[in-house]
């Protein structure tokens, strides 16, 4: 099993809509971004664990934990013209983006803010605080996850 971190807008989605999904799962789609396409699309199993984080926000932080629910498949709002997703490059039959349902499993007790995190040595290495990182998609050792879990 792998451990990841999702960013998530809450204004435009989240981990109390993810709750309110039916069955608990939405489709993570929408991701415009090379190299998170291809942890989805390459790395990410069923079963494996996502911090649900909330950005751009007033304390953007890890909020809640997910899992994936089902392994990469074509992101089809690619293919619609009327989605703000849409990518005209993108073709079903030979797809440039890709996605992975992810079903929620817990909200956290607090937000672990990203100020806290960053103020840990002990996720010196953890990708959402690296300088200049910006990607919505990246992974998390199992160490820094379990690390994680015991700010909660």
């Amino acid at each position: 099993m792998r451990y990841w971190l999702m960013k998530s807008e809450p204004s435009e989605f989240s981990i109390e809509d993810l709750e309110k999904r039916p069955d608990q799962t939405e489709p993570w789609d929408g991701v415009r971004n090379y190299q998170a396409r291809n942890m989805m699309r390459d790395e990410m199993k069923m079963g494996d664990q996502i911090f649900f984080y909330h950005s751009n926000c007033d304390v953007p932080g890890i909020v809640g934990i997910a899992k994936v629910s089902r392994e990469a498949y074509p992101d089809f709002t690619a293919f619609d013209i009327d989605n703000k997703h849409y990518d005209p490059g993108s073709k079903p039959d030979d797809p440039r983006w890709f996605m992975v349902d992810v079903q929620f499993v817990r909200k956290l007790k607090r937000t672990i803010a990203l100020s806290e995190l960053k103020d840990r040595p002990e996720l010196e290495g953890l990708a959402l605080i690296r300088r200049g990182n910006r990607l919505s998609v990246m992974p998390v050792s199992e160490e820094q996850w379990r690390f994680i879990l015991s700010l909660e």
